[in-house]
């Protein structure tokens, strides 16, 4: 990485963080329980734009998102998935070079963020949760860590990030998991995300 965006990186992650800390009160439970090496899915709950920059500045390392291509259109968002080496999708598209770039990643040891629901508060609008998570887990063994983002809902209101205990799938690898593995690893990660979102302290 060129030092120009390591630069970058870190004084629009320490913008973020104060904005954050002073604008949402932000409160950070469970840090201990993240995974300080190897690869890590990071997988929260989807509520408002404010959700991948809370993981960002809490994460603990670099984390880099998944992220639909038409946020490129925002000089901003795309600025920010410059510095933060976003993965670009295509919505409603099987993207190949998005897969091979995130499996590549994992395989790398890196870090990724995704939300399964999908899209903005997926849950409440009945859709089903995505079974990408899964996939990426069980072909790389990479461990997932759980997310609950909760409050915030306007300026001032605090805001919890609430980290969970890793999920470690690594006995469970294959590179053609079945639909029905799939559906199970998906609704555990999901119902563990759930879970932390009803945890304040």
């Amino acid at each position: 990485m060129n030092i120009i965006k390591r630069i970058l990186r870190v004084i629009v992650r320490t913008a973020i963080y104060l904005y954050c800390k002073v604008v949402y009160r932000l409160k950070v439970i469970g840090k201990e329980n993240i995974p300080k090496e190897g690869p890590v899915i990071y997988c929260g709950n989807h509520r408002s734009y404010l959700d991948p920059p809370l993981i960002v500045v809490t994460a603990g390392r670099h984390v880099r998102f998944m992220a639909k291509e038409e946020l490129t259109k925002n000089k901003f968002l795309k600025f920010l998935g410059y510095v933060f080496d976003a993965i670009y999708v295509k919505r409603d598209n099987k993207e190949i070079a998005a897969l091979k770039t995130t499996l590549k990643a994992l395989k790398n040891k890196e870090s990724i963020a995704m939300f399964p629901e999908g899209t903005r508060n997926g849950l409440e609008k009945g859709e089903s949760v995505k079974e990408g998570v899964a996939f990426f887990v069980l072909q790389t063994g990479a461990k997932v860590q759980p997310v609950g983002i909760t409050g915030g809902e306007k300026p001032f209101k605090r805001v919890y990030v609430n980290y969970g205990k890793p999920l470690d799938y690594s006995d469970k690898v294959t590179k053609k998991p079945s639909k029905v593995e799939l559906e199970r690893v998906s609704k555990e990660i999901m119902d563990n995300i759930i879970m932390l979102t009803n945890i304040k302290q």
